[in-house]
């Protein structure tokens, strides 16, 4: 491997934002951006009045609600590293996108509300990070309002999540009191004022916390406070482990307020100097590692209509060895052939840009002509398939009808591309022509609605389904597998994939065809064509 290459595989990385929704993930996405200079303004999703609109929230439902419905992916450089960031959807109803959106990414920054603490949704993802042993920092938001004592937020974050914590950074204060942080690991307080672009910095090299400096800065009282919170820590014992930080042991804790810029800077400087620079990636085959010469790459999203006057569709892999150019050709493992990866952009939400080469561990969206899948891998020629990267059993269901029965082709056309990109599964009966959505969360239905109108120009309504529970079918006995689909035609259904579906209205009975039919597997997650498991 050359100098050059693993020099640029050393400055990039790779991180996932998670967080329950109104946590503020997009406030502090957009800062991020602003810090790494990607923006100049930052939009809120409250502002609507100004037209000003979070820059990750692309898709115009998003801005018409103020949520993230679909993960962004955001590449900016800070500090002489490359940043690749992806904002995800912190609304339950579309957790399955950061499911996969987190299988791209090689750590992952949880944000925790000060008042609310570990929430659902919170705990959810991070049991999706701790599965895959993804290493995990946690900021702690709003500390410029009253919420809940440091000790407590870090004692529930360990013992909900049974993860350790280590404060990087340990806050002064609280709401209207809160001065600041005390930075451990380089001795500093970083002092808060109200509407400063910056925390302004206090080195204490060579002073004590109690020293005459550290008093006239906070007063005698909260320098007193400080110090006894401090010796409580320092009395744990226990030093920052960065490699129980990378095997998803130890998270690193920090806090501040995304909202007035504080601990930001302090977030993408712990970014660069703790995270992962890109790690080996799992194949069926075997370990691919990050600097190995030859490309590899998978797809873990498909976007139509990114721009809606062209209609277009864009893959976006996650590069996992080697380098990338552009116009350059790779061997599409499923279709078994090579093809030319052409008009490969880079991402600011929306806005794009062509990039003439990447390396392992960038996100690049390249132009998709319709060959391109979730879960697809990409090569120099060897045959591998990058594991891990799943469709969830729905939980929700609906007929759809055309409304207007002419625009049957167009509506094809939506259904296909809108199931591609994950953003609903799409089934056809095997008893009737009608066809199905699942979804995972019922707002998926809303979503889809809208795209289905306002992109393909078709108006359809649905009609709810009394179903609670799909599971995918599979027997090494072909006969004995044909039997069960005759036998239960009236709840069969065929995926976008042509996969077999059950679908049934209540727990119990899918128990009940489970004891019954001990060939048959029944399948909650699948990976594709022909690897439902």
């Amino acid at each position: 491997m050359s100098v050059e290459m693993s020099r640029e595989i050393s400055k990039r990385r790779t991180f996932a934002i998670i967080s329950h929704p109104d946590a503020g993930k997009t406030t502090l996405t957009e800062k991020l951006l602003l810090y790494g200079g990607a923006i100049q303004l930052a939009g809120t999703v409250k502002a609507k009045r100004s037209k000003k609109f979070a820059t990750s929230d692309w898709m115009e439902i998003e801005k018409a609600r103020g949520i993230s419905v679909t993960s962004s992916v955001m590449n900016f450089p800070y500090n002489g590293h490359l940043i690749n960031l992806i904002d995800t959807p912190g609304h339950q109803d579309f957790s399955e996108d950061t499911y996969r959106t987190l299988t791209a990414v090689d750590s992952a920054l949880m944000l925790i509300d000060a008042a609310n603490g570990v929430e659902t949704q919170t705990k959810k993802l991070f049991e999706v990070c701790a599965l895959r042993h993804t290493p995990v920092m946690a900021f702690v938001n709003k500390m410029d309002r009253e919420g809940r004592d440091p000790f407590a937020l870090m004692d529930e974050i360990e013992k909900t999540l049974g993860i350790a914590c280590y404060p990087v950074t340990w806050p002064i204060g609280m709401g209207a009191t809160f001065r600041g942080v005390y930075h451990r690991m380089s001795n500093q307080l970083l002092i808060f004022e109200k509407n400063a672009d910056r925390a302004r910095p206090v080195a204490l090299k060579g002073l004590a916390l109690d020293s005459p400096e550290v008093v006239a800065e906070l007063g005698e009282e909260m320098t007193q406070s400080l110090i006894a919170e401090i010796e409580l820590l320092t009395g744990a014992g226990d030093e920052f482990d960065r490699q129980a930080y990378l095997d998803g042991k130890l998270a690193p804790l920090f806090f501040g307020s995304a909202v007035n810029n504080f601990g930001v800077q302090t977030l993408l400087e712990a970014l660069i100097d703790i995270a992962p620079a890109p790690l080996k990636r799992v194949a069926n085959e075997r370990e691919v590692i990050a600097d190995e010469e030859q490309f590899s790459a998978f797809i873990f999203k498909v976007q139509a209509n990114m721009d809606p006057s062209h209609r277009d569709r864009v893959a976006f892999m996650r590069i996992c060895s080697g380098r990338f150019e552009r116009n350059m050709k790779s061997f599409h493992v499923r279709l078994g052939r090579d093809m030319r990866l052409g008009r490969p952009t880079q991402f600011m939400a929306q806005d794009r840009s062509l990039v003439d080469e990447a390396y392992a561990g960038d996100i690049v969206g390249i132009h998709d002509p319709g060959v391109f899948r979730i879960g697809d891998s990409l090569s120099g020629g060897e045959a591998l398939h990058f594991t891990g990267i799943p469709v969830f059993a729905p939980e929700h269901f609906a007929r759809v009808v055309l409304v207007d029965p002419i625009k049957s082709k167009q509506l094809s056309k939506a259904l296909d591309q809108l199931s591609e990109e994950g953003a609903v599964q799409v089934f056809r009966p095997a008893h009737s022509n009608d066809q199905y959505l699942g979804v995972v969360g019922p707002l998926q239905f809303e979503v889809v609605l809208y795209r289905i109108l306002a992109e393909y120009g078709v108006q359809v309504r649905f009609v709810n389904l009394p179903y609670g529970v799909a599971r995918w079918i599979t027997s090494a006995k072909a006969e004995k597998l044909a039997e069960f689909i005759q036998a239960n035609s009236q709840n069969v259904c065929y995926d976008q994939h042509q996969l077999p579906t059950i679908l049934v209205d209540e727990p119990w009975r899918l128990r009940l065809m489970e004891e019954r039919n001990p060939e048959i597997q029944f399948s909650a997650t699948s990976e594709g064509p022909g690897m439902a498991r």
